[in-house]
Formats: C-alpha cells, structure tokens, sequence
C-alpha cells in the first residue's frame, strides 16, 4: 500500500474523472491520500473529498500565492476546520521566492501566522519553500514545537540534516525520476529511512515516463520504485516504509 501524501485532486483538472482514478487507486496499490488545500477554497474541497472517501484526509491553508488572504479572519476559519476529524495538517504554507508574487514581505508573515496556528492546534504543517532557504529555516527555528514536511524537497543536504534533526520529514515528488535531479537524489540517498515521505503533488510534478502529462495519485508508485532503487530496497519492502512514515507524521491510526 502506497500513501501520496501530497496530492490536489480537488484541482479542476479532475473534474471530469476523478470518480474514475479514485476507482482505479486500487489497482495500483495506492491506500492513503493526503489531500492539500493552497486557499480556502481547495481547503473546503479537500475536506469534502476527506468525508466522502475514506482513504483521503485533508489539509487545510493557504500557499505563499495566496498569503495576502491571510488576515485574522481566515485564521479563525482555519481554526475551526481543524476541529474535523479528517484534518491532518496545516498546509500547504511556506514562502515563494520565484516569482516574488506576492512580495517575500507578504509571504513572511502568511507563514509565521499559520506556523502559529499550527501550534496552537496542536498540529504538524506542510511546507511549500521555493528558493527561499535562509528565511524558510529562520522561521521554522522560531516555532520549535512545529514540525511537518518539506514536501517536493528543492533544498541543500545541509538544511535537510537540519531538519531531520528537528524533527522534520522530508517529500519527494516526480522529479526524482529526472535526468537532472541530482540534489534531491543526495538528500534521498543520504535521509533516514523513517523521515522519507512520497508524493505526486498531482496535476503537477509527473514523473517519468509521463512527464509534462497531467499527474495523479496513481503514479506515486513510480516515485518509490525510483528512491527504492537509489537505496538499494525491494520497492515493496520501500511501499511499506513510507506509509508508516506519513501516518506516523499525520498522526493516522
């Protein structure tokens, strides 16, 4: 059994067969998905999809691009969405230094409120952090009772040993299955085994042989086989390690 502990299968994309690929999940070995909200829309979807399919649970916040919603009004929504069963996680969060749309002095306090709610409700966080390294980890430092998932690492060996240190998990995407991954195959090669967590982070991310298609669920099996064969693993004895790594994070029976 696989868990996508990353995934957006509310996104609009699937609209038209998202019936059909969960059906499917089955035959593909995929049991768990996490699904991630980026605005308080998708984290609405998320937690309807989480109520209606037993194998899906929910996280609920808004990415960097959306951090100029966020004000002490959505906060309180967020708040009282974490009271439901089915949310897991606040997420995803973080900083987006890219684009730079909306500005870092926009995104900074976006990601230091919801590391202060996730506190505050007692629960782990999913971070979105695009080349903004340095102030992704000052701000985590500042919040020592936090700990989540760096989800699609994009990050140095050096801040994942930090991590790790703290507490933290570590996902990788599709993009392990690049030709020119070479950093995050270091930090997958180098990561404990018990902080490793897969995801697709699906419509996006799709790993080879279906790069540039639109991903889902049902291709987290290619990421594993891939971070199997860098450690040296039988990917089904690699299926079974990080399923218990997420529910273990998530805090899943």
């Amino acid at each position: 059994m696989y868990f996508d502990s990353h995934a957006h299968l509310d996104d609009r994309r699937f609209d038209a067969d998202r019936e059909q690929i969960f059906d499917d999940l089955k035959n593909h070995g995929v049991g768990l998905i996490m699904n991630v909200g980026c605005d308080l829309k998708s984290s609405l979807q998320s937690i309807d999809l989480a109520h209606k399919y037993p194998f899906v649970y929910a996280a609920v916040g808004s990415h960097p691009d959306d951090a100029e919603q966020v004000d002490d009004r959505l906060l309180e929504i967020y708040r009282k969405l974490c009271a439901d069963e089915r949310v897991k996680a606040i997420g995803e969060i973080g900083l987006d230094y890219h684009y730079e749309d909306p500005p870092r002095e926009v995104q900074l306090p976006a990601f230091r409120a919801q590391l202060e709610l996730a506190k505050g409700v007692g629960l782990p966080v999913i971070v979105h952090e695009r080349e903004a390294h340095a102030d992704g980890m000052e701000l985590i430092r500042q919040f020592p009772e936090v700990t989540g998932v760096f989800h699609c690492y994009s990050g140095a060996l050096e801040q994942a040993k930090e991590l790790v240190k703290r507490g933290w998990y570590v996902g990788f995407t599709g993009v392990v299955t690049f030709k020119n991954a070479r950093k995050a195959l270091e930090v997958a090669e180098w990561l404990p085994l018990d902080r490793i967590l897969i995801e697709t982070d699906c419509p996006y991310m799709a790993p080879e042989p279906h790069r540039g298609r639109r991903n889902d669920s049902r291709y987290v099996p290619l990421v594993a086989a891939r971070l199997a064969e860098l450690r040296g693993l039988d990917p089904e004895e690699f299926g079974k390690i990080t399923p218990e790594n997420a529910k273990r994070l998530f805090r899943i029976p």
